[in-house]
Formats: structure tokens, sequence, C-alpha cells
């Protein structure tokens, strides 16, 4: 799981009726990340701050969140709750937090009128541990489906799911919300006689995208961290058939804490195997 990287911890929100939720991983001070989005259908908000040669090269938090743009609106509440902590750059008005966020749209599985927002991202940050957390069909994980390519018919649930692979000291750890317009492919076999499965029906323009966050203790700075970013992404690739697609709005964020020495094209093998594996372990 993503806190076997120190420092990490994660928490939830969930609304089980509503099929909804949030998921928030705080980060000590000090940690370096990027992003990589690919699909054609993201919500997100301060990716363009994580752009290498930004002026802020630091975060503090990563929330993972339902309620497609709406869901959004949760990072005020985890902004306030680090605000209180003192957490964030500074700035001679205070400081003011970074917490990118990453939605994906689970408004047409549950009730639409219940999404996340500011107490639910709050709450996230006051539950959250540093030990072992839930996985599944929790937090940003709730209202997520897979097999949507096939047909609606043909959806199943997704989730929450998490992988670590270590290499000596060094760790690397997933932590994916699998809401994808295509299937999980458990075995590596999901693209056999694909020609004869395309279906019939036209895309679904609503209802998908898998988010997630890479986390390492390795020293990167923020372009190392697009790299292991990007990397992540052909994990999906390799768990997620179809993955990109352009109803999808597939993003990760990789974030690094800086305690070992690593090369980065380690690191970003690593992650390829980690988001792999979070993706299967809710096959």
């Amino acid at each position: 799981m993503i806190t076997d990287v120190g420092g990490l911890a994660v928490g939830h929100w969930t609304d089980a009726e509503a099929r909804t939720g949030c998921t928030v991983v705080l980060v000590p001070e000090g940690t370096a990340a990027s992003a990589e989005v690919r699909g054609g259908a993201p919500a997100s908000r301060e990716l363009d701050l994580l752009v290498p040669g930004r002026l802020v090269d630091r975060i503090d938090a990563v929330l993972l969140t339902g309620g497609s743009a709406f869901g959004l609106a949760a990072a005020d509440g985890v902004m306030g709750w680090l605000e209180d902590r003192g957490r964030g750059f500074a700035t001679p008005a205070g400081p003011v937090p970074i917490v990118p966020t990453l939605g994906l749209f689970d408004l047409a599985v549950g009730s639409s009128s219940i999404r996340p927002g500011p107490a639910e991202g709050r709450f996230a940050c006051a539950t959250a541990s540093e030990g072992a957390f839930a996985h599944g069909r929790v937090g940003a994980g709730t209202g997520a489906t897979v097999g949507k390519w096939r047909g609606p018919e043909h959806a199943e649930p997704g989730g929450l799911g998490g992988a670590t692979v270590r290499s000596g000291p060094l760790v690397v750890a997933a932590l994916v919300a699998v809401n994808a317009y295509g299937s999980i492919d458990a075995d590596g076999t999901g693209l056999v006689g694909v020609e004869d499965a395309l279906p019939s029906v036209p895309p679904a323009p609503m209802g998908n995208t898998t988010i997630g966050v890479i986390a390492t203790n390795a020293r990167l700075d923020g372009l190392g961290c697009l790299v292991v970013a990007q990397g992540g992404h052909d994990g999906l690739g390799r768990a997620i058939v179809p993955a990109h697609t352009r109803v999808d709005g597939d993003a990760l964020v990789a974030v690094a804490t800086g305690e070992v020495e690593a090369r980065l094209d380690h690191v970003r093998l690593l992650a390829v195997a980690a988001v792999e594996r979070a993706v299967r372990a809710l096959a």
C-alpha cells in the first residue's frame, strides 16, 4: 500500500448509498511532484503547477475524488485542514497549501446530487492514517465501474487498488481509483480476439476515468517525477483494455519524498509494475 512510503498518510470519505467518495494522500513537507494526463476527458485542479520549471516545486497532499468536476471542491476542505496546521507554500499572506486534485465521473451510478465537497475533504484528512487503510469500494473508488466499452450491460465494479514494489531500500507504491471505460486485464489476455469483441454501440461519453498516485522514497525533482508518472501510464496500458480512450480522463500524480538515492529509470520501471499490480488487485 502507498503508506509503505514513509511519511504518507491516507484517509477516505465514503458515502456507500450515494456511491461516491474521496481519498486524500497527505505527504511530508518537501515532497516533489509532477503529473501526466492521458485520455480525452480529465477533471483536475492544480496540475499546471506541477509542470517542471514552475515556481512551486513541492506539494502538501494529493486528492482523488468522485463527483466529476463537482468533486474538485473537496480540495477546499483539504486546503483548509492543511492551512490550520501551517502547511503550504509560504507567501506574505500566509501559507497556501498545494493540493493537486484528480476527479472521476461517478454521478450516474448513485445519487448525482451528492458529491464530495469541502466538508468531505476535511473529513478525509482528519481520518488519515500512516498505517493500513481500506481498499476496494471506498473513498474515490466507491462508485467506480469498469468494462463499459462492451456496452453498459457489461459494466462491473471497479474500486481503489494498491500495490507496492521494492528494490532494496527503494520503495515505489501506487494507489489507483479504477473507473475505466475499458476492462481490467487480469492475466494479459485482454487483447486476444479483440477484433471479434468490438461493441456495436458508440462509446458512452460519461462514467469513466482512472486516476491515481504513485509514491516513492527516491530523491527526485519535478522532472524525475514526471518521468515516473509517464511510466505509471504504461502500467495502466498493461492492465486496462482499452486504456486512455477519448472518454477517459486518465491521470496520475507522482510524488517523491527524497530519502533514497536511485536511478530514475529504475524508479520508473518499478512504477510501471506498481500501477499494473494496483489495477489488477481489483480483478
